[in-house]
């Protein structure tokens, strides 16, 4: 009985922390500032300190890492152009919070076309 009580406490906690929502949102807040901002791996394109391959946004000339979303949601980051190879732009909504940008809204901008 005693097992089947921590069983059940098991899986009500796993998916109790599996299913939170992201916070972020599929369209932009209307009442806040909507920005472009470049943004890539902070390791491989901007010489953030770091382990692997992170996502982050360069702001005003300074690069953030990203919290709210993560470097593979947005395809392949050693594609040819993907971020650990290309800075891209995107359009963000967030704020700087304890060194990060906290992202609400991401919408990564399609590649730029070479002539």
């Amino acid at each position: 009985m005693k097992a089947l009580i921590i069983f059940l406490a098991m899986v009500l906690g796993s998916t109790t922390a599996f299913g939170q929502k992201s916070t972020l949102r599929s369209t932009p807040d209307s009442t806040k500032k909507l920005e472009v901002v470049e943004t890539s791996c902070g390791q491989c394109k901007f010489g953030l300190k770091g382990k692997g391959c992170n996502l982050a946004v360069r702001l005003d000339g300074k690069a953030w890492f990203v919290d709210g979303t993560e470097i593979d949601d947005h395809g392949d980051a050693h594609d040819e152009d993907g971020f650990c190879n290309a800075i891209r732009k995107a359009r963000v909504q967030g704020e700087v919070i304890n060194n990060r940008f906290l992202v609400s809204y991401f919408k990564l901008e399609p590649v730029e076309k070479k002539d």
